[in-house]
């Protein structure tokens, strides 16, 4: 008898320390096994040697990084003391501080996100991307398929348009198409992108021009539309009523703005719509390396991807995902894409297309 209770107490006792053991484990290395277990593990371990990670974006507000910074250091057990430094850039100004870093073998930033997958391809090229198999990129295998993405390289934590929009307690627009924003408003009163200064307003001009004309642009820019660089000043423009439409809206905006009151609503055009993917990389000289592979596998993942579309309404790319808004937010496939071929383009031909339009807009 005794035998056998010294054996059920043993048997207890190493019960409960394995219980201990894996409570201590972080969600991520609960969910996981075998290799990838180890492999999380090892990346977790060098992350909180590491410290720190360096994430740059041109969409994501700090409002919604605070919340993925937090779900982040949860899913990997990371200690409070652990920063996710982050910073909210134009794209324009993004691609310079990475070029320069880079060419200056001087890397400060891990991981960035930016809606420029020509540049970004480029920057492979030039062996400045870092290679990263993502366990995530499974689920992303159609946006690589779409051109969306590069395997083993870089996905997408969240695609965006630019459309006409408007506040619907301060304009009664009904139109269908992008032809239609002309005449809507009395001259002065419809900004535009300023593609000079962004290359996400530059790339959706290029393909705008292409189903739209060259002569749709040269009216639009008889209507003297300001030109206006942040999608947030877009939608505060039309809230405050110094604009009645902004003919490069984002969804994205309409819906933060629409939580706090407002009333703004937002065309998805006949045409078709220029799909902008926010590609997140890592980079090749990243001096925070594993919290930087960790960051890519949790924003891609589907935690990840709740967090970013509940907060930016960005539409995402993972399979097998349902939009938690899909009125500002809607799966891309259900979209009318205006294709771009990311591959073919060029820094160089953007160039062309920027003085095209600083012809058209800037005369």
């Amino acid at each position: 008898m005794r035998k056998v209770l010294a054996t059920l107490l043993a048997g207890g006792m190493a019960l409960a320390v394995a219980g201990a053991a894996l409570a201590q484990e972080p969600p991520a290395v609960q969910a996981a096994s075998g290799a990838e277990k180890e492999r999380l593990t090892k990346l977790i371990e060098g992350a909180k040697k590491e410290g720190a990670l360096s994430y740059w974006d041109t969409i994501i507000q700090p409002e919604t990084n605070d919340k993925l910074a937090a779900a982040f250091k949860k899913r990997y057990g990371l200690p409070n003391s652990f920063r996710v430094n982050y910073t909210l850039s134009v794209t324009t100004g993004l691609i310079t501080r990475i070029e320069q870093e880079a060419n200056a073998s001087k890397v400060t930033i891990d991981v960035a996100a930016i809606a420029s997958p020509t540049w970004v391809l480029e920057m492979i090229k030039a062996g400045h991307i870092a290679k990263y198999a993502s366990p995530e990129y499974q689920y992303y295998q159609k946006a690589f398929d779409s051109g969306l993405g590069r395997k083993d390289y870089f996905a997408f934590n969240g695609a965006y348009m630019f459309v006409p929009m408007w506040s619907e307690d301060r304009l009664k627009f009904a139109g269908k198409s992008y032809k239609d924003v002309l005449g809507a408003v009395p001259p002065g009163r419809m900004s535009i992108g300023d593609a000079v200064r962004s290359a996400t307003y530059l790339t959706t001009f290029y393909g705008q021009r292409k189903v739209l004309g060259e002569d749709f642009f040269r009216e639009m820019a008889k209507l003297k539309p300001p030109l206006v660089l942040r999608s947030e000043q877009h939608a505060a423009r039309l809230v405050n009523g110094e604009d009645l439409l902004a003919y490069s809206g984002m969804p994205t905006r309409a819906y933060q703005y629409n939580q706090k009151g407002a009333k703004l609503r937002f065309l998805i055009p006949e045409e078709g719509v220029v799909i902008m993917p926010q590609s997140m990389f890592i980079m090749e000289k990243a001096p925070h390396p594993n919290a930087a592979r960790l960051w890519v596998d949790f924003i891609l993942s589907e935690e990840g991807q709740n967090i970013i579309v509940q907060g930016e309404a960005l539409m995402s790319g993972r399979s097998g995902f349902k939009s938690p808004l899909p009125e500002y937010a809607p799966p891309i496939d259900s979209l009318k894409p205006i294709p771009i071929d990311w591959e073919s383009l060029s820094t160089a031909q953007f160039k062309k297309i920027r003085e095209e339009w600083v012809g058209i807009f800037n005369p």
